[in-house]
C-alpha cells in the first residue's frame, strides 16, 4: 500500500511537466525529470527517441500551448517505482497520451521515461 503523500509528490512532479507544456518553455519542464530520461513515440511513422533533451528542444520550437487540457488518468504506485497516464488534449492542436515511469529519487519523485502516443 502506498502513502498518499506520494501520489500527492507525484502529481507534483507530473505539473511540472504539465507546466512546461502550456509555458513552452523546456526549462519549464526539466524538473519533473532525471538528467538521464528518455523519451520514445512516433511522430507519423517517424519514430521520436532519444535523451530528454530533444523533448526540451520540441517544446521550446512548439510554443506555449495554452489552451492545454490535462488529465491524470491513473498513478500506480510500488515503493519507490511509479506509473502515471496522462491524456493530454489540445496541445497546439494535438492529442497525446503519455505514459511515465518515475522512480523515487532522494525522497524526490522523477520522470525516467516517457512514451507517449500521438493520436491521429
Amino acid at each position: 500500500m502506498s502513502d498518499s503523500n506520494d501520489n500527492d509528490l507525484i502529481k507534483q512532479t507530473i505539473q511540472y511537466y504539465i507546466d512546461g507544456a502550456i509555458s513552452g518553455k523546456g526549462d519549464d519542464m526539466k524538473p519533473a525529470f532525471h538528467a538521464d530520461a528518455t523519451i520514445f513515440g512516433y511522430i507519423g511513422e517517424d519514430l521520436f527517441a532519444g535523451p530528454i533533451q530533444i523533448l526540451f528542444d520540441w517544446n521550446d520550437e512548439n510554443g506555449p500551448a495554452t489552451e492545454l487540457e490535462a488529465n491524470i488518468s491513473n498513478i500506480d504506485i510500488e515503493g519507490t517505482a511509479a506509473t502515471v497516464r496522462l491524456e493530454l488534449d489540445n496541445w497546439t492542436g494535438h492529442k497525446f497520451t503519455d505514459l511515465f515511469t518515475l522512480l523515487k529519487v532522494n525522497d524526490t519523485w522523477k520522470i525516467m521515461n516517457k512514451v507517449f502516443h500521438l493520436h491521429a
